[in-house]
Parts: C-alpha cells; sequence; structure tokens
C-alpha cells in the first residue's frame, strides 16, 4: 500500500492549509534522525505488544535500542493491557488489533492509515496512538488524526458491535503525556460530514488557500513555502523593533509566533546547506567552511592498554548510573521503596507559554520569586 496524499497523520495540515497536501507531492520524502528513531520504538512497542497478547513476533533491532526505548516501550504496553482489562468489565471478550490498516475513503479520497493500538468493545472503541517524540507536544482533544482512525475502525466493526462512544488516547511518554478524548458516534459522524468531508475533497484537488500556521512544522514544502515566508517576513520586521516602539498586540502576535519564526529560519539554513553540499549550489555572499571538531580516541581499548604500560593507573572514573537505568534495573515497585525516598523533582524554570498549555498558571508572586532565582 502506498502512501495516502492525504494521509491521517498529516490531517491537521492539510485541514488548515487545503492545498499543501498537493504542494508536498514535489517534494522528497527524507526520513529524519528522530523519525527513524520513532519507526525504531514503534516496531519494538509492537513486538512487546504481540508477545504480551501471546502472539508471534521476532524482535526487532536497531541502533537506536536503549534503556530508555525499552523502559518506554514497557509503559506503551503496560498501558494498552490497563486499557483492555478495564473494557473487559463490560465486554466479556474485547478485540484488540495492532498495527491495523484502517480504511477511511468513504470520507476522505483514497484515505487510509494505520492505528497501533485498536480495541473494540460492545459500548466502547478505544484507539492508541504511541508518539515517541518529543518535540511536539500531541494533545488527543479533537485531534483529527485520531478521528480518521477511528471512523476507518468504525468501518471495520460497528456492524459486530454495539459500540456507543469512541475513545482515542495519545501515549507520548517522553513528554510524560497520555491524553484521552471522547466522543459519541453521533459527534464524530457531525465532524465527519460538516467539517471533514468538504475539506477533505477540496485538499484532494489542491484547491483553497495556503494558510501558514503551526500546522507547518513537519510539513516537507514548508522551506519553500511562499504563503508562510511572507507570513514570517511580516513578523520580522515587527521583531526586529525595539520594543519599546511596539505594541502590547504587537508583542502578544511575536511571542505567539516565535517559536515557528525560528523553526522557519532554522528550516531556511539547513536547506540552504544542504543543496550547498550535495549539489554544489552556491548562495551569493556565502562559502561552505569546516566546522569545528572535538578529539576523540579512535579505540578506549588501545589507549587504556598504552596508557598503563607508560605507568599511569588511574586512568578510570566511576559515577552511579542514570535515574532512569536504575529505575529500569530495579523495576518501578522496588525502585520507590528502595529509593522513593531520596528522588526529588526541582521545580522547573519559569517560562511564558500559550493559555492552551495544559500545566497549572503560576500566580504573579510565585512566578517573580522563581524567576528571579534563575
Amino acid at each position: 500500500m502506498g502512501h495516502a496524499v492525504l494521509s491521517a497523520s498529516g490531517a491537521h495540515r492539510w485541514m488548515n492549509c487545503l492545498p499543501s497536501a498537493r504542494l508536498e507531492e514535489s517534494f522528497e520524502d527524507k526520513e529524519s534522525e528522530a523519525a527513524a528513531e520513532g519507526t525504531a520504538a514503534h516496531a519494538l512497542a509492537e513486538h512487546k505488544l504481540r508477545k504480551a497478547l501471546k502472539m508471534r513476533s521476532k524482535k526487532p533491532v536497531s541502533k537506536y535500542d536503549c534503556d530508555e526505548m525499552d523502559l518506554h516501550t514497557d509503559g506503551y504496553v503496560e498501558y494498552v493491557l490497563e486499557t483492555l482489562n478495564q473494557m473487559k468489565h463490560h465486554c466479556k471478550d474485547p478485540l484488540a488489533l495492532i498495527e491495523q490498516k484502517l480504511d477511511f475513503s468513504c470520507y476522505v479520497p483514497d484515505g487510509f492509515g494505520t492505528g497501533d493500538t485498536v480495541i473494540v468493545s460492545d459500548g466502547e472503541l478505544h484507539i492508541i496512538d504511541f508518539k515517541y517524540g518529543q518535540g511536539v507536544l500531541v494533545d488527543a482533544k479533537d485531534n483529527p488524526q485520531m478521528k480518521l482512525y477511528a471512523l476507518g475502525a468504525l468501518a471495520l466493526f460497528e456492524d459486530l458491535y454495539d459500540i456507543e462512544e469512541v475513545a482515542m488516547t495519545i501515549y507520548q511518554p517522553r513528554r510524560e503525556n497520555v491524553s484521552t478524548f471522547r466522543m459519541s458516534l453521533n459527534e464524530l459522524r457531525e465532524w465527519a460530514t460538516w467539517d471533514l468531508m468538504p475539506r477533505a475533497a477540496m485538499a484532494f484537488d489542491g484547491a483553497g488557500d495556503f494558510e501558514p500556521g503551526e500546522w507547518c512544522t513537519f510539513c516537507k514544502a514548508a522551506v519553500k513555502c511562499r504563503a508562510r515566508a511572507e507570513a514570517h517576513m511580516r513578523l520580522a520586521r515587527k521583531e526586529f523593533a525595539l520594543p519599546p516602539v511596539l505594541t502590547d498586540e504587537e508583542i502578544e502576535e511575536i511571542i505567539g509566533s516565535l517559536d515557528d519564526l525560528t523553526r522557519w529560519a532554522n528550516d531556511i539554513m539547513a536547506y540552504a546547506t544542504y543543496t550547498a553540499i550535495n549539489h554544489g549550489k552556491k548562495w551569493s555572499g556565502f562559502k561552505l567552511v569546516e566546522g569545528r571538531s572535538i578529539r576523540r580516541f579512535t579505540d578506549d581499548d588501545k589507549v587504556a592498554e598504552a596508557a598503563k604500560n607508560a605507568g599511569y593507573k588511574d586512568i578510570y572514573r566511576q559515577s552511579l548510573i542514570t535515574l532512569t537505568e536504575f529505575e529500569k534495573l530495579m523495576g518501578k515497585e522496588v525502585f520507590k521503596e528502595t529509593l522513593g525516598d531520596l528522588v526529588v523533582k526541582p521545580p522547573g524554570k519559569v517560562t511564558l507559554v500559550p493559555e492552551s498549555d495544559k500545566r497549572q498558571e503560576l500566580t504573579l508572586s510565585n512566578a517573580q520569586t522563581d524567576f528571579m532565582e534563575e
């Protein structure tokens, strides 16, 4: 099965910026290091879940294997099993499907995707999506990707189960984020009919206007998108002014877009560098140079042997393994009993964020005190 033009994972983007899906087709699909790591984590999580459900599976191996990935994939499996057990309270034999192919083409032209975990029971359909990335916090509330998966799952199972409600969970362990959103079947179908289908039809045809926004982050065309560039250049003209000459409204607009403006600037530099290195592109006023590097040993074992032969003995240092490694080594319960009293989570650095952020708002006096202590 090929790549869907209107993919579920890109739904937040193409539903807001309708022509973006077709524009992306002219750009090559390059996998980032973070995406490759996420793919490896998904493969490991799938294997562990299949084993936990007594299915045959061969353990995948990748260069990203580490204790942290082991810990987070274990947590994902634990969450899925807990959810499955809870659903057994109102359905004797719920069905759990892993990496289930889902077809929602009756709503989105050629629309299909893959659900990480789909649990079906009388009364409830539960979609669980494993997000290993930590750069962007993903919320399940009104998440179009999850709703598309739900529509695809309903097409398969609503004639077999008496489903009344859909639950959609984002499991994002590296951001300590487990977010669940629920909606009735009627609410889901109304969204599909009045919001999804008209937008999907236009997006598939490449119609509508380009609308830059935070959904540009993972767009393959973002680096060369003129609409995005023009929006940021308008903002940059304000940013280069001194704060005293800006109004409060202008400052609010700027701080609300700074993250995306920074990403855009970094994307432009990355693109220019890539084309210069790989395609010999000459950018007027710029040149390629060799950056600074840090010395390193070629072989630690040979270094240790040579140093010992030269009479040097004090060449090693010892340090504790990390908190996460201790938790993996001992298991959560033993870790809590043995070291729980010795663990502290200090307050984080005070920062200004959008009101949509889920963290509790600080009082002005506390914020001032914490800021002064930085």
